[in-house]
Parts: C-alpha cells; sequence; structure tokens
C-alpha cells in the first residue's frame, strides 16, 4: 500500500465528484433537510424531538453514504475504471482506501453542516457537547462509507445497489432502539440487533444525548462503529480482482 497512491485515488474521486452537483446536494443538504421536516413531526412535541434527533443523525448520514458510496463503486465496476485501475501498479488497498478518504472528507463536510443545524437552527441540546456529536455523526458517516463499498460488490445495477438499502438498512433500523428499547424486543431481535453496527452508532448518539462527560459506553461503542468500518474496507478490498 503506497500513501501516494492511495491519495490520488482519494483526489481523483473528489474531482469526479465536484462535477456531481446532485450527489453534493444529496450529501450535504438532504440529512439537514430530512432533520427540518421531522422538527415539524413533532412540532408540538419538542422534548420528543429532542431526544429523537440526536439519535438520527446517528442515522441518517450512514444511510446516505451506504447509498452514494455503493453507487458510486458500483460505477467503477460495471464502466471498466476498476478494471483499468487494476492493470496499473495500484494495490487493492489503495484503491479502497483512497475512496475511504475521499468520501471520509465528505462525511465530515455533512456532519458539521447537520450537527449545526440540528444544535443551532432547531435548538436541539445535547450534554456531550458539539464536538461529541460530531465525533459520533462522522463514525456512522465513514461506517455507511465502508459497508457501501463492500456491499457495491454484490450489486450488477445501481437499481440493485439502492435495493441493498431497505434489504440490509431497515432491518437494523427498526431494532436499533430508536422506535423501541431493545430490552423490551423479542430475544431473537435483541439478538440481531446486538450483532448490527447500526445499533452502536445510535447508542453513541444516545451516549452524547444523555451525559455530560466521556463515558466508557461511548468509547466502546465508537470502537465498535470503527471495528465494523475496518473489516467492511478489508473485505471489501478481497472483493477487488487484479486484472492480468
Amino acid at each position: 500500500m503506497s500513501l501516494r497512491k492511495t491519495f490520488a485515488t482519494a483526489l481523483r474521486v473528489l474531482q469526479q465528484l465536484s462535477h456531481d452537483r446532485r450527489t453534493l446536494a444529496l450529501i450535504m443538504v438532504v440529512p439537514s433537510f430530512l432533520l427540518i421536516i421531522l422538527k415539524y413531526v413533532y412540532d408540538g412535541q419538542p422534548q420528543v424531538f429532542n431526544q429523537v434527533a440526536p439519535m438520527i443523525l446517528g442515522i441518517f448520514p450512514l444511510t446516505i453514504m451506504f447509498i452514494i458510496t455503493s453507487i458510486a463503486t458500483l460505477r467503477e465496476r460495471s464502466i471498466g475504471t476498476l478494471d483499468r485501475l487494476m492493470t496499473y501498479p495500484i494495490s487493492k488497498l489503495d484503491f479502497i482506501f483512497g475512496y475511504a478518504i475521499a468520501f471520509a472528507i465528505l462525511a465530515f463536510l455533512q456532519a458539521v453542516i447537520a450537527t449545526a443545524v440540528v444544535l443551532g437552527l432547531l435548538g436541539v441540546t445535547v450534554m456531550g457537547g458539539t464536538i461529541a456529536v460530531i465525533i459520533g455523526v462522522v463514525a456512522s458517516a465513514l461506517l455507511g462509507t465502508a459497508l457501501g463499498l463492500f456491499m457495491s460488490a454484490f450489486a450488477t445495477s445501481e437499481f440493485q445497489a439502492v435495493q441493498f438499502m431497505p434489504a440490509f438498512i431497515l432491518p437494523q433500523l427498526l431494532v436499533c432502539g430508536l422506535f423501541v428499547a431493545r430490552d423490551q424486543m423479542a430475544p431473537v431481535l435483541q439478538w440481531f440487533a446486538d450483532v448490527m453496527p447500526l445499533t452502536y452508532s445510535v447508542d453513541a448518539m444516545k451516549q452524547v444525548t444523555m451525559n455530560a462527560t466521556w463515558t466508557g459506553e461511548l468509547t466502546k461503542d465508537l470502537l465498535i462503529v470503527g471495528a465494523y468500518g475496518a473489516v467492511a474496507l478489508l473485505l471489501a478490498s478481497l472483493t477487488i480482482r487484479r486484472t492480468e
């Protein structure tokens, strides 16, 4: 793995995305817009919105980055860009981590914008402070990026890549603790939630909301999210076949 080649790959991806305004709008604008809508869904229940909004901040970025990354990577595979790159002296990890770095930059910008909207414009208060919220949101978005890179290997069209969202993300959304506390679910669903990454992203945002100090539980949740992301990136690299 070469840092020069990795960063060159990241730069190429960022240059491509800079010309795609719709994708940039989806990444930068849509999460904040959805949170504003949610604010008015709970228009008469500000306390409920104050509890729900931080957890949603752990979900929307992951979901959107999952969709964007899986489609973008699939496009590289389908139009032959990946095959051409693999004829050059560039490693699989250079490609995967180059993509991860490019989308990590976008994830950070997305997190800052969404956090500013939630904590500033919408007036949500969290005990843990702004920095902890941004860290949690960025971790969530990076997890979505890693999962999208991995899942793109199993799709043969952009439509199939989009289909992975309801098939892979929505079941996690239902059991992550957003709607019902996990200890109130059927045992099999508790087990399913315990092995799914979205659960720990939402738990991390709960910790930020409820605790004024950085807790060991928050560290554990973020480490688990990071571990899932790292494993997904390594698995994604294994799905790339080098062209001889």
